[in-house]
């Protein structure tokens, strides 16, 4: 008789009563990362969940978790020319979420990528699963899967992300590693910074001190994009809301590193961050644009580096986006993809068809109307 046992979790209950065996599985998957933790699903899933329904899957075998597939129902949209429900991964979407994939203990994975293959084809949804690592993932060994079963599948690039590797570095060395024009850069703004102000550069310690400096990076990131026609980051009290448990939980937990730059005690710069791990994972950042001329974020984003060289951190990621700015820093990147998988019926075909057409009429919004105009009328369309 097997002892393998498939069960699904669809209640918030349930998702809760799950903390300490979702970490313990984590630890021990090859997918162990911050945006996989029980806690930064969990925050998403309260605050940023929608209309979505809960369908997480759960493997164990001899009562003992060996898999954990962290899925919800997307709703069918009208609107986003998606008439059918599907299924994606917890975190998708604003909350900036990377590295996602199915959660797989070592030395489990083919029974385990079974008994989800067999319920995923009962089922019968399609799977939408983005900001997937394209080195090798969990998602990709089950797409393989359900393609020896006839199903449709379509894997694309979505992202990349720049990193830095800080083993063996001290501040002194990476600074050398830089290109000159740019190290020459960070230290002349340093040394001109402390010429002129009081520099005050702290690493939030206490709960007072979070949502104090929380406060700090909302108002500056919105007093600088307000400049160039706004920014999504914070534009929802859901958001924002997702921001607050989950840099609480990061607190309690030892993994915040929210940092807040002072110049004789005016705050003009904020930098929130995750030490999960060996890895910092640098995810907002905010600064005075009245300050802009003093490069308060390159400042920022620097010092920032070095308290994590100071703190032993193995690697600096600088998460999803191509920007010139990250390069400046790293030199190293990440290929973030994205799998669909259609049920091998003519609803699966149907369904594949359309979100073709869905996205062909994405990217011409985009050439019309821009990138920032056309993901607010996407984000306005489904309601989030």
């Amino acid at each position: 008789m097997s002892t393998t046992v498939l069960e699904r979790v669809s209640s918030i209950t349930a998702f809760e009563g799950l903390r300490e065996e979702w970490t313990e599985l984590l630890r021990d998957s090859p997918a162990d990362c911050l945006f996989l933790t029980w806690e930064w699903c969990f925050a998403w899933w309260h605050h940023l969940a929608g209309a979505r329904r809960l369908s997480l899957l759960t493997v164990r075998r001899q009562g003992r978790l060996i898999a954990l597939a962290p899925l919800a129902v997307r709703p069918r949209s009208l609107r986003r020319l998606l008439p059918w429900p599907g299924l994606e991964l917890l975190g998708t979407g604003i909350a900036g979420s990377d590295y996602l994939d199915l959660i797989v203990r070592r030395g489990h994975e083919r029974e385990a990528l079974a008994a989800l293959a067999d319920a995923l084809v009962a089922d019968n949804l399609v799977l939408e699963l983005t900001q997937l690592p394209r080195a090798g993932s969990a998602a990709a060994e089950l797409a393989a899967r359900l393609g020896q079963r006839d199903w449709a599948t379509s894997e694309s690039p979505v992202n990349v992300c720049p990193f830095i590797v800080l083993s063996g570095h001290s501040w002194a060395s990476y600074l050398a590693s830089l290109g000159s024009a740019h190290r020459y850069n960070f230290q002349r703004r340093l040394r001109n910074l402390t010429k002129q102000f009081d520099v005050c550069f702290e690493q939030v310690g206490c709960e007072a001190e979070r949502r104090a400096a929380l406060e700090v990076l909302v108002e500056l990131h919105n007093r600088r994009w307000d400049q160039r026609g706004g920014s999504e980051s914070f534009a929802t009290g859901e958001l924002r809301a997702f921001y607050d448990t989950v840099s609480r939980f990061g607190l309690e937990r030892g993994w915040l590193r929210l940092f807040v730059l002072r110049l004789d005690g005016r705050p003009v710069a904020a930098l929130h961050g995750y030490r999960y791990g060996a890895t910092f994972s640098f995810y907002q950042a905010g600064f005075d644009p009245a300050f802009a001329r003093h490069s308060v974020g390159l400042v920022t984003m620097g010092l920032a580096i070095k308290a994590a060289i100071e703190d032993g951190a193995g690697e600096y990621d600088l998460l999803h986006g191509a920007e010139p700015y990250k390069f400046q820093w790293a030199n190293r990147s990440r290929d973030l993809g994205r799998i669909e998988l259609f049920p091998p019926s003519a609803h699966g075909r149907l369904c594949r068809r359309v979100l073709t057409a869905s996205r062909s009429a994405r990217r011409a919004a985009r050439r019309l109307l821009g990138d920032t105009m056309a993901d607010r009328l996407v984000r306005a369309a489904s309601g989030g």
